[in-house]
């Protein structure tokens, strides 16, 4: 199959062939190429640096965070910590009990 360049776009390969020259495609993804690794055809792995994996998780968690923002000022003065979300629960034997009926 071999590996498929295409001038500005991503490096593809097959995960079987991958195996063998691993060593190139990482070095290729540290000098910032997109590698993508494929099977029967389909795109399953992107290979990324660590550096920009933790980057991408940042940003990730930026935006989870400012989209809760928003919510800030809906939730002033409710105890949002786990332990009080898990207490509105109540008690998980019970909650079994009456969907189940009682243990036998």
């Amino acid at each position: 199959m071999g590996i498929h360049v295409n001038i500005g776009e991503a490096i593809h390969v097959n995960i079987g062939e991958a195996k063998s020259k691993l060593s190139s495609l990482v070095a290729a993804a540290m000098r910032g190429e997109t590698v993508i690794l494929s099977k029967a055809g389909e795109p399953q792995v992107r290979l990324v640096p660590v550096v920009d994996a933790v980057a991408d998780l940042e940003q990730i968690a930026e935006k989870r965070r400012s989209a809760m923002g928003m919510w800030r000022d809906a939730f002033v003065g409710f105890d949002t910590s786990i332990a009080a979300l898990k207490a509105d629960h109540g008690d998980p034997d019970e909650r079994f009990r009456r969907k189940f009926g009682p243990a036998d």
